[in-house]
């Protein structure tokens, strides 16, 4: 499709059918890459409380490199997403090229630095004596692999800002299907039990990696190319300021994992194999309004960029409404069979009867969710760096870290239960009044309006 066709496509055929085109592949992203994550777990939950708090453990790394890769993605994406649709491809070309390659170097500074302090490392995310070991061998692996996982979530979502889904799903599923493929044979077969289970991501990231790549080289996408790499003080910026929601909210959740383990360290690995076990199901339950919001990333930008607010506006409404009812059905299954769930990854009665309170307070909480992301998303896409910052940082920032340090010294495994659920239903609070006053906003001239800079007055040399 050339850039013509896909900038008339992206503005002109009906937002709901639109969204439902872009959003298909990005859910099925979202639920084989919930399922590739809950692999490791269902696989590493047979070999104990002590393996599977490890893998819950070591979400913090994997948080961190995500929000490295969202950030050059999302910074560059939601930039080269307005630059396509005020038709500016040059723009469009030199900001991919300069985010792909600032978050390669970025995955390289992450496995450096991360391999040197391997075992303090492990200490600081939550470890306890009997987890370490596994901790290790299992963030080693997933280190070494940093500068691809970065990179293949970056090129991720500079390909679905393009309104190239389809590209994005071929590279994400398959590295998702290789993975759930590689590890009960590396776990179990090969016996190399959790270091199995990174390998197995590890290899899996690099595949996804590849195809990632060559999806941008094909015609109509924006190629990457080593020519286009312009590092300036303008450039920069731009990433800084679409990127900086994501990194907010990808570095918090890491940090308010962290806090979580650390305070559940004195209760056992079973406290904290029950909240690994929790995060993993809520993920994949939010899997479709995750995937909905990303398919609507893409129609988002290219309006905004061609002042089409209506449709934006229009576009919103639809994904809130589908995504609350979906979670809404989402929740009342999960509270029902929770116990049920929850034994699925473990089957063991200490972390069931630990989990099962979380699992039902945060499914009750769960159709609020497409509230918080749809906003935060749209804010973000349009330029809104302050308001999507200070919505990405509520949950974690505002609510969650400060309620696990609180409340969990005070009322012990009940303040672990209860500590995330509350922070979801405090942030949906927060972000009524800053999404609705974001919708009514879109009416006169677009505060994300492209700008053209002249390279050599901003130029970092």
């Amino acid at each position: 499709m050339t850039e013509d066709a896909k900038f008339l496509k992206m503005t002109t055929e009906p937002v709901e059918k639109l969204i439902v085109k872009l959003a298909i592949p990005t859910i099925l992203i979202m639920l084989v890459t919930a399922l590739y994550n809950s692999a490791d777990m269902y696989f590493v939950g047979k070999l104990g409380n002590s393996a599977t708090a490890a893998v819950g453990i070591s979400l913090s790394i994997m948080a961190i490199i995500q929000a490295t890769g969202f950030f050059f993605g999302q910074g560059a994406g939601n930039y080269v997403s307005r630059a396509l649709g005020a038709k500016q491809m040059k723009e469009a070309e030199q900001m991919a090229a300069t985010g792909f390659f600032l978050a390669f170097a970025g995955g390289i500074l992450i496995a450096v630095l991360g391999t040197i302090f391997i075992k303090p490392l492990s200490l600081a995310l939550g470890a306890t004596e009997t987890s370490l070991d596994y901790t290790v061998d299992y963030i080693r692996y997933i280190l070494i692999a940093a500068p691809f996982m970065v990179s293949s979530t970056m090129l991720n979502n500079l390909l679905r800002f393009q309104g190239s889904a389809v590209f994005s799903a071929v590279g994400m599923i398959s590295g998702a299907v290789l993975n759930v493929v590689l590890d009960p044979i590396l776990i179990s077969v090969v016996g190399w039990g959790v270091a199995g289970a990174a390998i197995a991501t590890a290899f899996s990231q690099f595949v996804a990696f590849l195809l990632l790549l060559a999806g941008c080289q094909r015609k109509g996408n924006v190629r990457i190319s080593i020519k286009n790499f312009k590092l300036t003080r303008a450039r920069f910026y731009e990433i800084f300021k679409g990127g900086l929601p994501s990194l907010l909210r990808q570095a918090l959740m890491s940090l308010a994992t962290i806090a979580l383990n650390n305070s559940a360290k004195p209760y056992g690995d079973a406290v904290i194999a029950a909240v690994a076990v929790v995060n993993r199901i809520v993920m994949m339950a939010n899997s479709t309004m995750l995937g909905l919001g990303q398919g609507f990333q893409p129609v988002c930008g290219f309006n905004y960029g061609a002042r089409r607010y209506d449709r934006v506006k229009k576009g919103f409404k639809f994904c809130v409404t589908i995504s609350a009812i979906l979670l809404a059905v989402c929740s009342v299954i999960l509270f029902i069979f929770a116990p049920t769930v929850i034994s699925f990854f473990r089957n063991d009665p200490e972390v069931i009867s630990i989990a099962t309170p979380i699992l039902r307070v945060s499914a009750c909480i769960m159709p609020c969710m497409s509230w918080i992301v749809l906003s935060t998303t749209t804010l973000q896409t349009t330029g809104q760096a302050l308001p999507a910052s200070v919505l990405s940082f509520a949950r974690q920032g505002f609510f969650q870290i400060p309620f696990v340090l609180i409340f969990v010294p005070i009322l012990g495994v009940r303040g672990i239960q209860f500590a995330n659920p509350i922070a979801d239903f405090c942030t949906f609070l927060v972000s009524l009044p800053i999404g609705i006053r974001a919708l009514r906003r879109m009416s006169g001239p677009a505060d994300g309006k492209i700008t053209i800079y002249n390279e050599n007055e901003f130029d970092l040399e």
